[in-house]
């Protein structure tokens, strides 16, 4: 269970969700996490998970909409661990109430979900890389959706951001692969978070899981372990790729879920 062992990591985003279920799995295989979110309590609320399992973490409160945050999150976890090797990307999502179709979003909500998704991205990374560089490599996880690999009746900015993050990626996995750093993204599906569960009624989630290939949702830990496998070394020749962790979602037509009463029993 020392998959990440000696290796010091950041995930933003990691005071719920998806976030925290990163940060605790990192911990548990042997990496010293930086456990970054806006929400200060919810990140020494993750970091005191870790350390109670007898896991190292360190909570930092960032606003990942400022640069002068992100580079203080990246400078705090070098100080303090010496080193950087991971960087998991996770901060995003926009407001469904104001990211509606075309013709009706919210133009400021655009802006805010370039900012919150993509700019964040960016600037997490750049901050990241130098470090790297001089550790001798690293692995950068973000976070995309398979919002960006299908068309959608409203959120229109969160699937175009998310596929800028898909680009983002890539380029650089492309720029920085010389130098040893790989640059991956996750793209999960319905996963039931906090979030989910205490935002949609119980017919959209059952709408959300007749979507599926598997009969279930994902939890947060499947979504973790993607991130664990892409900053360990066992993906250490993946780099510039998309792991779409969805259940099936966009695998299945449309049309497989009434078509299988079709099957003879």
């Amino acid at each position: 269970m020392n998959r990440l062992q000696d290796k010091v990591a950041v995930v933003t985003g990691a005071g719920s969700g998806i976030g925290r279920a990163a940060a605790v799995l990192m911990a548990r295989q042997g990496a010293r996490v930086v456990v970054a979110d806006h929400d200060a309590p919810a990140a020494r609320e993750t970091a005191g998970i870790i350390t109670e399992a007898g896991g190292q973490a360190l909570p930092v409160a960032v606003n990942v909409l400022e640069e002068d945050s992100v580079a203080a999150m990246i400078a705090t976890t070098v100080e303090e661990y010496g080193a950087l090797h991971v960087l998991c990307n996770h901060v995003g999502g926009t407001n469904p109430r104001t990211d509606l179709d075309l013709l009706r979003m919210d133009m400021d909500e655009f802006d805010r979900a370039v900012a919150l998704n993509v700019r964040s991205t960016l600037l997490g990374s750049r901050h990241a890389v130098p470090h790297m560089i001089r550790a001798g490599g690293g692995s950068i996880v973000n976070t995309a959706s398979v919002a960006a690999l299908v068309g959608d009746v409203l959120q229109t900015s969160y699937g175009a951001v998310k596929a800028a993050v898909v680009s983002l990626t890539k380029s650089i996995a492309t720029q920085y692969g010389p130098q040893g750093i790989r640059c991956n993204a996750v793209a999960p599906g319905a996963v039931m978070t906090p979030a989910l569960e205490n935002n949609l009624p119980q017919e959209v989630i059952d709408g959300l899981r007749s979507g599926n290939a598997l009969p279930y949702l994902g939890s947060p830990e499947d979504i973790g372990h993607t991130m664990v496998f892409l900053a360990s070394d066992e993906s250490r020749y993946l780099t510039g790729q998309l792991l779409v962790v969805d259940g099936g979602m966009t695998t299945q037509s449309p049309a497989a879920h009434w078509r299988r009463a079709m099957l003879p029993a």
